[in-house]
């Protein structure tokens, strides 16, 4: 298919409306959850592949199967929420790249930084709130609709998938007008992670004590999109009353 004519077919496709999983937020995707998780699978391809040729890859093997156990029913719970989940092809990894904290990329791609749980000494409840808020940004399709809005965002013409994630990595005027997005979707995957990690089994208190090490660890605010520390502690002991109701 020749590049303009798959460009108007993508603009004037009509898009999908959907629900994200226990919060109900609408939300409107115009690319299709195949096309970008087979784009975030071949990113994070590329990113374990750089990361195992400099020595960074999956060095901590012990963490390496905390992860997977932990990762377990967590990704049972993903799969009751979206069922969809359960054909993801889930990967898990760890990297000592000291600017890594964790990822999760659209369809179950994990990555987490082996120096930031040794700083905060994360025991195995706080590694699953740690990864269940990873998991809740894939459970939300929220990459896909990260790429849906910059599409919108640019209006004419529309473009593949490919040309919308390199611009989104070097625009930072469209990284800026995505900032109010960003910023509720961290707030949407804490709020979602804690109910995943919850639901897998794992006490409200350790969900409480995780952001609590968050808080307590940083001296400046949140980077980026992410909500204040004081502000998600304070999500997360409001949700435990609720759980532990």
């Amino acid at each position: 298919m020749k590049p303009v004519l798959a460009a108007l077919m993508m603009l004037f496709a009509p898009a999908v409306h959907a629900q994200v999983p226990e919060t109900g937020r609408a939300q409107e995707l115009r690319y299709s959850a195949a096309e970008v998780d087979a784009g975030m699978e071949d990113r994070f391809i590329d990113q374990t592949v750089d990361l195992a040729a400099l020595g960074k890859l999956d060095q901590d093997r012990r963490l390496l199967a905390r992860l997977r156990y932990i990762s377990v029913e967590l990704m049972r719970v993903a799969i009751e929420l979206k069922p969809e989940a359960a054909s993801w092809q889930w990967e898990i990894h760890t990297t000592s790249d000291p600017d890594v904290d964790a990822i999760c990329m659209a369809g179950g791609k994990i990555l987490v930084g082996s120096a930031f749980v040794q700083r905060l000494q994360l025991t195995d409840g706080e590694l699953a709130t740690l990864l269940a808020h990873e998991v809740a940004h894939a459970v939300a399709e929220h990459h896909r609709e990260t790429f849906s809005e910059a599409m919108l965002v640019n209006r004419l013409p529309a473009v593949p998938l490919d040309v919308v994630m390199a611009r989104l990595d070097s625009d930072l005027s469209l990284q800026i007008r995505l900032w109010k997005l960003s910023s509720l979707q961290e707030s949407e995957a804490d709020h979602l992670g804690m109910v995943l990690a919850h639901r897998a089994g794992w006490p409200a208190a350790d969900i409480v004590s995780f952001y609590r090490k968050l808080a307590d660890g940083e001296s400046v605010p949140a980077p980026g999109a992410y909500p204040e520390y004081a502000s998600r502690l304070s999500m997360a002991q409001g949700m435990a009353r609720l759980f532990d109701y």
